[in-house]
């Protein structure tokens, strides 16, 4: 039985640093997501949540767990991440990942990939297989095949719906406007986990924006704007116009706050007024804190977002909606 609450965030709770449970949570993107996918969007943060939260209850890391969320991120076509993923001017995918250990700080990222399924993963071999933090379009393919990264036909990345979309809005102008003000295209997916041990994590993957330039990067695969993890503050994964998340490392900013002593909720809200205020940008983002306090909040018309917390499991989709499952 689903129950209505306060906004998307978690209450406080004194006892969290005893009790070290394990928490994950997940968003499929913030914007103006139409009523016909809807359903499919929730569902699926849903699905994703519970699959991270499976790898965590196992005793697996919070990198793990956020690996194996966006994994299922990815292979939802219901997303632009991986299968789903949007296309460019010249109608073809370019896909972009970032990995973060909150524990560490180590960090891997991709950009520009256009036949890896589950770009996540080949940001994390990334991070733990090479000097460097992120790579890039060839580069980044070469790794892949070096290492025995299966690659797939970048047409079944696709899905119908994409392609007939593309063909509707052939300007990239036109294609942010609609991402973010109306109901066309679809954006980032992530997730972010705190596990048993106390660590954080977060990992965000995307498609870009429909009709962006060929090679177009945005804030997905950028350290402390799309994502960040520190154990000593918070892991963040955020979602929205990716040129104003990068101007204001909105990722970074959120932490930035928690560590002068505001909640989370507080931090993600201050720092996406922020950015409104300063590059009249909108996002969301999920944060959670390495004692497992959480929010996820946006500025679009509508984030799917779901989180499982002790046994419970959150969702929403709609500004302040809170629902809640709980789990067997």
């Amino acid at each position: 039985m689903a129950e209505s609450s306060s906004p998307g965030m978690k209450r406080e709770d004194p006892d969290r640093n005893s009790k070290m449970s394990a928490v994950v949570v997940v968003h499929g993107g913030a914007w103006a997501i139409p009523d016909q996918l809807a359903e499919a969007s929730v569902d699926g943060v849903k699905a994703a949540a519970c699959e991270g939260s499976s790898v965590l209850k196992r005793g697996g890391s919070a990198l793990d767990a956020v690996e194996a969320a966006v994994r299922a991120l990815e292979d939802n076509p219901a997303f632009n991440a991986g299968h789903g993923a949007t296309l460019n001017a010249d109608g073809e995918v370019e896909l972009d990942a970032i990995i973060m250990d909150g524990r560490t700080l180590a960090s891997g990222a991709v950009s520009s990939v256009k036949n890896i399924a589950n770009p996540v993963s080949l940001a994390r071999a990334v991070m733990e297989k090479t000097a460097h933090v992120m790579l890039t379009s060839r580069g980044a393919n070469l790794f892949a095949e070096s290492i025995g990264v299966v690659t797939v036909p970048p047409d079944t990345l696709l899905t119908e719906y994409e392609k007939k979309e593309w063909e509707k809005h052939k300007t990239y102008v036109t294609g942010v406007d609609e991402d973010f003000n109306t109901q066309w295209a679809h954006d980032t997916v992530g997730a972010v986990a705190v596990d048993r041990a106390g660590n954080v994590a977060c990992a965000t993957s995307t498609g870009g924006i429909r009709n962006k330039m060929v090679g177009r990067v945005g804030d997905s695969p950028v350290i402390g704007a799309g994502g960040y993890a520190d154990n000593l503050s918070g892991a963040v994964s955020c979602t929205g116009h990716g040129e104003s998340i990068l101007k204001v490392t909105l990722a970074r900013l959120i932490l930035s706050h928690v560590e002068r002593g505001k909640s989370v909720a507080d931090s993600s809200q201050l720092s996406l007024q922020y950015m409104a205020d300063r590059v009249r940008g909108a996002g969301g983002s999920i944060v959670v804190s390495p004692s497992g306090q959480w929010a996820a909040t946006f500025t679009t018309d509508r984030m799917a977002w779901a989180a499982v917390d002790q046994d419970v499991l959150w969702y929403g989709l709609d500004p302040d909606e809170r629902l809640r499952e709980q789990l067997s």
